[in-house]
């Protein structure tokens, strides 16, 4: 009876820890590594492992003054980022709702015009 208690405790904890390490981890602060772009109309992150896009929202109030700081000549220009931030579901309307996800980023950690290649193809 007691290795019966004790493999069900065991399969919950395995269960349990499946579950709650999603590799999307929505809503918590992860380090991303991706590609950024922006203009008049977009803000765009592209994940470096996944390839997929997001809607990007700057709430650390740097990774839009950085790029713009980089003094491209036009829009749309992607640079390479790492940054701190918060994967979550898009909205249904409004700017951004063509994204399945956005990231809202609270700390750059890196930005750069020189997109490495072994990390982001």
């Amino acid at each position: 009876m007691r290795y019966i208690k004790f493999f069900a405790l065991l399969l919950v904890t395995v269960f349990t820890y499946a579950c709650n390490s999603n590799s999307d981890k929505e809503g918590q602060v992860v380090l991303f590594k991706g590609l950024y772009s922006a203009g008049p109309e977009i803000k765009s992150f592209k994940d470096c492992d996944s390839g997929q896009e997001f809607w990007a929202v700057d709430s650390s109030k740097h990774l839009e003054l950085e790029y713009s700081q980089l003094n491209f000549e036009k829009p749309y220009e992607p640079v390479y980022v790492e940054v701190e931030g918060i994967k979550s579901k898009s909205g249904k309307a409004g700017m951004g709702s063509e994204y399945d996800s956005t990231i809202v980023v609270k700390k750059v950690v890196k930005i750069t015009k020189e997109i490495p290649q072994d990390v982001c193809n």
